[in-house]
């Protein structure tokens, strides 16, 4: 069985989708919180498994012996490693075939990476076979809101000439569905780290400059100071904590952290990641 955690989440559904595309639906099964928001699934043949997390005993029954499982990562920072413990250890009980966990680059040294690599040294400390899926930047997190992007006219940040080599969600959905099926490996995934992130990378100021070319409206790049940048992300509505998180992801960008541009995503999916210019016309319906 090809088994996702997380499954109702952004990434979770495309896997999900990604794996139906090749597999009968009686061969994949999920593990979210919600039955309900995965009724659409169980109504086209998917096994739905109900477990939380935060709950170490439902999690019970989620993984049988011979699964691969895609782990996807949990959202609450400072909370994961309580959550992911519980759940190596589920899929180490049922003996699961392969364990690919949704990680950060090997090269961060940002605090959102610090659950990450925890996570990663508690799987290989389980005995495992494991796949490290090390998923950089998504591009949504920047054209999220192009539009609004475009009709404020500026994009802000304090990452500096830093650059980032995103990749669309899509694409990081695509290889974890070609780790599960043990495609473009021989002997499969197990016991594999992929650095993952798009083929080229970008800096703001060439974001700025693509959504401008796109839309044929003006749009800057505005350079501002850590503090500046979360008193921005405070008052457009984020919370507070995930401020400092995004304000620090910023930093380990400008230290170049999430520049590499190794070519595994590209190698697992067999084609070249989505680039900017592109993901830029689909936001704005170009």
């Amino acid at each position: 069985m090809y088994v996702v955690t997380g499954a109702t989440g952004q990434l979770g559904r495309l896997v999900v989708e990604g794996l139906l595309a090749e597999v009968p639906a009686g061969e994949v099964a999920v593990v979210v919180r919600s039955a309900e928001k995965a009724a659409d699934l169980a109504a086209r043949g998917v096994t739905v498994r109900v477990a939380d997390y935060d709950r170490p005993e439902s999690l019970a029954g989620s993984f049988a012996a011979g699964d691969r499982v895609l782990f996807i990562s949990g959202s609450e920072v400072g909370r994961r490693i309580p959550q992911h413990t519980a759940v190596i250890e589920a899929a180490r009980a049922a003996g699961v075939a392969l364990l690919a966990y949704t990680s950060a680059p090997g090269a961060a040294t940002f605090r959102l990476a610090d659950e990450h690599k925890a996570t990663e040294a508690a799987i290989r400390e389980s005995g495992l076979p494991f796949s490290f899926l090390r998923n950089g930047w998504y591009t949504e997190n920047y054209l999220g809101d192009a539009a609004g992007t475009v009709a404020r006219g500026v994009v802000i940040g304090s990452a500096g000439q830093g650059r980032v080599a995103t990749a669309p969600r899509a694409d990081y959905a695509a290889a974890a569905v070609a780790v599960l099926l043990g495609a473009g490996h021989e002997g499969g995934h197990a016991d594999t780290v992929y650095e993952l992130s798009g083929d080229v990378a970008w800096s703001l100021p060439e974001l700025a400059a693509e959504l401008a070319r796109v839309s044929g409206r003006p749009v800057e790049h505005r350079e501002v100071t850590p503090a500046e940048h979360r008193a921005v992300l405070v008052g457009a509505g984020l919370p507070e904590g995930f401020a400092d998180v995004l304000v620090d992801v910023d930093a380990g960008i400008a230290r170049g952290e999430l520049a590499g541009t190794p070519g595994d995503l590209a190698r697992l999916i067999g084609r070249p990641t989505v680039p900017l210019a592109e993901s830029v016309r689909t936001a704005l319906g170009a």
